[in-house]
Order: structure tokens, then sequence, then C-alpha cells
């Protein structure tokens, strides 16, 4: 029974030592990257992202945890605009910062502290393509020893870029939406002024 035991003990340890020493050969730093087209123009997805209170509209961690705490500082949008949130295993605790606020571009610091420590640079670029706009969300962070032993199992491009795809699939629908109103409501105040201007014509 106690050789049984020895056994297994050591089958254990030389799998740990295995996971570790793969886990040393992951890089250092990690990148994520998800682009999607959007019919809408960066003007109108720019406020989307901009806006730290519009992420609850397509943001896919907003929807992992219904009960998640959240607080903002800072001006409502733009540069230094902050973002926190405590939330369960799925979201975590954390924080991202506005740092850079172009039309066509805006970069975050994102500050993880659980489940794990972690600090990266999160970039929204936004390209026109006619009527259309390519919108690009990348992540590039440093890679800490405990997300290298999850890289054993796991690809953080998959995990990380599933999420990116689900998040920028709803950022289309609330832009596109957004214009759409934006359009009919041009629509409707045309109709209104060619109404006006028939009133007056018949009136005259």
């Amino acid at each position: 029974m106690k050789k049984a035991i020895a056994i297994a003990v050591g089958v254990i340890l030389v799998g740990v030592i295995a996971v570790l020493g793969i886990a040393a050969t992951k890089p250092d730093t990690v990148h994520v990257e998800r682009s999607l087209s959007m019919n809408a123009s960066p003007a109108e997805i720019h406020p989307q992202i901009n806006n730290y209170k519009n992420w609850m509209a397509w943001s896919p961690w907003e929807k992992q945890d219904p009960n998640m705490k959240r607080s903002f500082s800072g001006p409502e949008s733009g540069v230094g605009a902050k973002y926190a949130w405590v939330g369960n295993d799925n979201v975590g605790t954390g924080d991202m910062t506005i740092t850079s606020s172009e039309p066509e571009k805006i970069t975050l610091d994102l500050h993880f502290v659980k489940p794990f420590e972690g600090t990266s640079k999160v970039t929204f670029t936004m390209v026109p393509q006619g009527d259309a706009t390519k919108v690009t969300w990348a992540m590039d962070g440093d890679n800490a020893f405990p997300c290298k032993v999850m890289q054993v199992f796991m690809s953080m491009d998959d995990c990380c870029g599933k999420e990116f795809e689900k998040g920028l699939a709803s950022l289309k629908t609330v832009s596109e939406t957004s214009q759409t109103a934006k359009g009919k409501s041009a629509e409707e105040k045309a109709e209104e002024k060619t109404d006006e201007k028939k009133e007056t014509a018949n009136n005259g």
C-alpha cells in the first residue's frame, strides 16, 4: 500500500514538474487581437467605447456577473475616465483607465487584481472603409507565471479572443442601431420640412 502511494505521489510530482517546465517556456508577454467591420462611422462607434457606462450594453464580461459591483471616477468620458469592478470568478477584480482618446483610436490601461495581478494595454482602433468601419480590439500585457501555467492547458488567444469576438459583435449591434436611429431621425426631419413646405404652399 505504501509503495502504491509512493508511486502515485511520484507520478504527481513528475506531472507538476513537467507542467511548470512547459509553463516556463511560455512568452513573457501576451497579445490578443480581433477585428470586425461595422456599418457605422467612427463617430458613432467612438462614444460607445469612450464612455465606460456605455460598456454595459456591449462588453461580454458585463453579462457574466449580473451582481458585479461597479464604480466610476474621473471625467465621464475620455482621458482620465476610470472604471473599477469587483465580481465573481469569471470577471475577477480590477480597473481600467482611458489614457488616450482620439477620433479613430482609444487606449486604456487595464489593471487586474484578481484572480491574478497583472497589467495590460488595450487599444481600440477604428479605420474607415467606405461606409463601414473596421474596429480592432487589441490587448498587450505581461504574461505572469500563473497565467503561463494556465496556458499549458488553454490558449490565451482562444480564451480572450472569443470574448473579444462577442464584444465586437455586440458593439456592432449597438453602433449600427445608433446609426440607424440617427438616419431615421434625419429622414423624419426631412419629411417634416417637406410637409411644412406643402402646407405653406397650400395656404398661399
